[in-house]
């Protein structure tokens, strides 16, 4: 029963963390009058994707807690990823934001490769993230060359 508590608490803080950041700082008309690449995938798949992720890496959270602790890189990635939007939908600052979403990039690969051993379903349950992640690099990536 604790472990289910844990789970289903981390799993929501971490969405409602997700939640926060994303109504907090949302696209908005700056990012809609931006140029956009061919690739960017459509405005209603982003809360549907990133609301799965956030599910998704609140139970890995959840996982690490219940096995002594989150872990610098799952803490680390948090932050890069919350940190991510006020930066470039908030401030604008598509430059910075690259830097950030490549940090998280990184961090997120990092702690696959980690976890690997002493939790693969863990590792594994962060490969859509590391891939969601190249995708959403990429696409700051091409709005800086295109703006």
């Amino acid at each position: 029963m604790r472990s289910l508590i844990i789970h289903i608490l981390f799993i929501a803080a971490t969405v409602g963390a997700g939640m926060f950041v994303g109504t907090t700082w949302p696209p908005g008309a700056w990012y809609e009058g931006l140029q956009k690449p061919f690739f960017t995938p459509p405005d209603a798949w982003f809360p549907i994707v990133w609301g799965t992720l956030y599910a998704i890496i609140g139970l890995v959270g959840a996982r690490l807690l219940l096995r002594g602790g989150p872990g610098l890189l799952w803490v680390a990635q948090m932050a890069l990823n919350l940190s991510w939007t006020p930066v470039f939908f908030g401030a604008h600052h598509m430059v910075a934001g690259f830097g950030i979403i490549a940090a998280l990039w990184l961090t997120v690969i990092a702690f696959i490769l980690r976890a690997w051993p002493r939790d693969p379903l863990s590792s594994l349950l962060f490969v859509p993230y590391a891939l969601w992640v190249t995708v959403a690099a990429a696409l700051n990536g091409a709005l800086i060359l295109l703006n």
